[in-house]
């Protein structure tokens, strides 16, 4: 009893099952499969196809290009017969300019979707922050209407300068034997008549 037991524990340590084979671990990853082809990386095969594309937008690529061209016929047809390595009707020469002109189409392509991702990826990040500025910006609005209604019932020095004149006024025309000439009981403290800080 006591040899099964030990058993089923270095079964359980090393994560084997009954029958011999090891049991699947969810909790770890699995090694990495072999792989038959070679690998590379998406995003610097893309970096370098931007470069040759920028590089060939320029006009250095045309200047050298051109001049690759020229000496490429002075050469085939001023050189030396035996020295000559593509003859008048220069098909090597149109060969490699083909070559060059159809690796040239997909790398600029290649180039142009990347752009294009990093647009469409910019334009939503611009996107959102319009719309975050259109809500704060609304907020704010309302929060300004808020304070100027709050304000609007906000009673001020001359408005309460005023009405106290005003009981003043009627207190005296109450009082017996009162001169119809017009006390100002609480003059503006500046000559204007209006407060500077009011509202």
């Amino acid at each position: 009893m006591a040899p099964e037991r030990e058993a089923a524990r270095e079964r359980a340590a090393t994560g084997a099952t009954a029958a011999g084979r090891p049991r699947t671990r969810l909790d770890q990853p699995q090694p990495p499969r072999r792989r038959f082809l070679p690998e590379y990386d998406p995003e610097a095969f893309g970096r370098l196809s931007e470069r040759i594309a920028r590089f060939l937008g320029t006009g250095r690529f045309i200047v050298w290009m051109t001049v690759v061209i020229i000496l490429w016929v002075v050469w085939n047809v001023s050189a030396p017969r035996d020295l000559r390595f593509d003859n008048y009707p220069f098909i090597f020469l149109t060969l490699m300019l083909s070559l060059q002109a159809s690796y040239a189409a997909p790398l600029i392509l290649l180039a142009q979707n990347r752009q294009d991702d990093r647009d469409r990826v910019n334009l939503e990040q611009d996107r959102k922050q319009n719309e975050r500025s259109i809500a704060d910006t609304e907020y704010l609005t309302r929060e300004i209407a808020a304070l100027r209604v709050g304000l609007g019932e906000v009673a001020t020095r001359d408005w309460i300068r005023s009405e106290l004149e005003d009981l003043v006024k009627e207190l005296d025309e109450r009082r017996p034997g009162a001169r119809g000439d017009a006390r100002v009981v609480f003059p503006a403290e500046h000559p204007r008549g209006r407060d500077v800080d009011d509202r």
